[in-house]
């Protein structure tokens, strides 16, 4: 869809190959029913449908054939946010460009459909699954034309393990329970069922451990079934305590506040609408936080809403996505703010390369205490500038002021005591939309801080 022509034509390999080879190896080890094989990467018709069938794969995955099924005419500027028939766009005059509705793909799966069946009952067969691995059904073309592909070797393809007789490795044990997790224990317990249903606070302490997934997703998806995203009128907060596991905090809603001693792994706030996320290291360490990872890689993917705060650096791809949160960390990897849309980030430390790639909206400030700042910007959409009006100023040192009170962060406690020397090593990346916006535009002299602070 939105890679880079390179990649679309030059990386990866031919679905083919990776599917038979991989049916070859489970096969001869007698793992095959342990596994239901997937394949995707340009399928788009049934007779693709087939033929991976046929090479062994029990499902098939559609990416940008359904997506033009729906209305994307594969313009390749999916990043850019100005897509023109307004399917990948956050822009409200490109999005009412959209005419695709569910039913124009649920169709073009039905003619996909009509297509393996009809070439199935070419081949005598009723159902996929009586052709699943069959590869003795495939015979390579003899009347090639083509020079370049008259002396290729195809036998890879078709000389699969003999499935014939054997079909038992079609019948593939139940997909095993997770068991009980975590959220089931909160959402049993009398007080947290009690604060939902009557709107009231209450708060938790609980242990972890990073086999402790998703902590507060389905907390929240409790409250937005009886409430919505925003109707919630109580008060729940969690007090969490160790090393959790992904995507803490993922879908939380306001009204909800997750308070972590330690640290987390990826997906920190993943699709999170609102409330509050904390995390700051545990009380006994004796580490600098401002110079230690306290949290993982795509923290606030695709949130709308929040805030995230952490006494600690980010991993890679940081508020990648972020429509509407809010956050502050102390430094972060490669790829902070990609493809944002909204929101306010505040990074207190040393950022990675390519920062704001594809970033269309929302404001980002960043601590340049070394001057390497501007040759880790990706300037194809994003400009930076120093923070030059009072909006700008107040927008981030109230952040700042929240991160220092909620976490304890010493750092920001450092830059707040010295604000006038701190201020103007910030950086303000300010994509397009938002160079209007009264915490980035310099149109008036009114708005301009002294020239002492730029």
């Amino acid at each position: 869809g939105a890679s880079p022509l390179s990649s679309i034509k030059h990386a990866g390999s031919p679905w083919e190959l990776g599917l038979t080879e991989v049916h070859r190896v489970l096969m001869n080890n007698r793992l095959r029913d342990r596994v239901v094989l997937r394949v995707d990467g340009g399928i788009k018709t049934g007779w693709d449908v087939v033929m991976a069938a046929l090479m062994g794969a029990e499902e098939y995955g559609f990416g940008s054939i359904a997506m033009i099924a729906e209305g994307c005419i594969m313009a390749r500027i999916c990043h850019t946010n100005n897509c023109p028939v307004g399917v990948a766009s956050q822009k409200e005059e490109l999005r009412k460009r959209f005419t695709g509705i569910p039913e124009h793909v649920v169709n073009f799966f039905f003619f996909i459909a009509e297509e393996a069946r009809s070439l199935m009952a070419r081949l005598g067969y009723r159902s996929l699954n009586e052709i699943i691995g069959r590869a003795d059904l495939l015979k390579v073309r003899e009347s090639v034309s083509l020079t370049k592909t008259q002396s290729l070797n195809l036998d890879c393809l078709t000389q699969l393990p003999d499935t014939r007789d054997d079909r038992s490795w079609l019948n593939h044990e139940p997909v095993h329970s997770n068991g009980y997790v975590l959220d089931d224990e909160l959402l049993s317990d009398s007080e947290i069922q009690a604060a939902i249903q009557s709107q009231s606070s209450v708060s938790k302490t609980v242990q972890v451990v990073n086999t402790d997934r998703t902590i507060g997703a389905r907390l929240a998806g409790a409250i937005a079934k009886q409430y919505g995203n925003n109707g919630f009128g109580g008060h729940i907060t969690l007090n969490v305590e160790g090393a959790v596991g992904q995507s803490f905090g993922a879908f939380n809603l306001p009204g909800v506040t997750l308070n972590l001693e330690g640290e987390a792994n990826d997906y920190v706030g993943k699709g999170m609408h609102g409330g509050e996320i904390i995390i700051k290291p545990y009380a006994a360490a004796t580490y600098n936080p401002a110079e230690n990872v306290i949290v993982g890689n795509t923290c606030l993917y695709g949130a709308t809403g929040g805030v995230l705060l952490a006494n600690g650096q980010a991993g890679e791809r940081f508020a990648v996505r972020n429509s509407s949160a809010k956050a502050v960390v102390e430094g972060a990897g490669d790829h902070c703010c990609e493809y944002m849309t909204g929101g306010v980030v505040v990074v207190l430390g040393k950022t990675g390369r390519n920062v704001g790639a594809g970033m269309t909206g929302g404001l980002a400030y960043f601590l340049d205490e070394d001057g390497s700042f501007p040759a880790k910007v990706n300037p194809e959409i994003v400009k930076i500038q120093r923070v030059i009006t009072p909006a700008g100023e107040q927008q981030l040192k109230e952040l700042i002021e929240t991160h220092a009170d909620r976490t304890g962060s010493q750092k920001a406690k450092t830059i707040l005591a010295n604000w006038s020397e701190y201020l103007p090593k910030f950086w303000q990346a300010v994509p397009p939309s938002e160079k209007d916006a009264p915490e980035a535009s310099t149109d008036t002299a009114a708005s301009k801080v002294p020239a002492s602070a730029q």
